[in-house]
């Protein structure tokens, strides 16, 4: 049975990506944590060379946590597009190059997709992955995981969210995540069920086991 620590005070975001940034400050305001990112810090991004989402979100906790001293959390994320068999998967930031611009991989995803003959919903089925890692400096570590299912639109809509999302319409929803506002998105419902997305469903549970807010 795994024993969950609390976690509080100041804690690392082991994240250079800013749009993923402005997500774990959202879902982490609520609980008085007092947050900095490994980019503020300054600190180097290390080789995420894992074969799973949660090999490399270790990977990116266990190196900041070592490198500050601090707890550290770390989400690592991706798309995995089902006739594509699975790509681009843990290489989704990779698909955008050196400089992270997304918009060469959201049309490199259309030109995978129709050389597959993938033009119907039901043959561009994907869902999204979060991995995220808590990880302390005595080398306690935690995981949390979580996905939405849904489809690859045929062009981009909308300017919100980051990475893949203006592509990714979830079940159930007429908008793709860029459409969605950041609470559409992933805000936690007052119900205490779990958000939309892949970030807020792992959130969810990270968030019931080891965060408690202020009173």
């Amino acid at each position: 049975m795994t024993t969950h620590r609390l976690l509080a005070g100041k804690v690392v975001i082991a994240t250079h990506n800013q749009g993923k940034l402005r997500e774990m400050r959202d879902l982490l305001g609520p609980y008085g944590i007092e947050l900095v990112s490994a980019g503020e810090l300054g600190l180097p991004e290390p080789v995420e060379d894992g074969m799973m989402f949660s090999e490399n979100a270790a990977i990116k906790a266990v190196a900041a946590t070592k490198a500050s001293g601090l707890p550290a959390l770390s989400d690592d994320s991706g798309i995995c597009i089902d006739a594509l068999d699975g790509a681009p998967g843990l290489f989704s930031a990779n698909w955008a190059g050196p400089g992270k611009d997304f918009a060469p991989a959201l049309a490199r995803v259309q030109v995978e997709l129709s050389k597959r003959d993938a033009t119907t919903p039901d043959k561009r089925r994907a869902h999204f992955v979060s991995a995220l890692v808590i990880a302390w400096p005595d080398g306690h570590q935690e995981l949390f995981e979580g996905r939405v299912f849904g489809e690859i639109v045929d062009a981009p809509r909308g300017l919100g969210g980051f990475g893949y999302d203006p592509i990714f319409r979830p079940d159930g929803h007429a908008k793709t995540f860029g459409e969605m506002t950041t609470h559409e998105k992933h805000g936690i419902p007052e119900d205490g069920s779990a958000g939309l997305s892949h970030r807020a469903r792992a959130f969810h549970e990270l968030a019931a086991a080891c965060l408690r807010k202020p009173s």
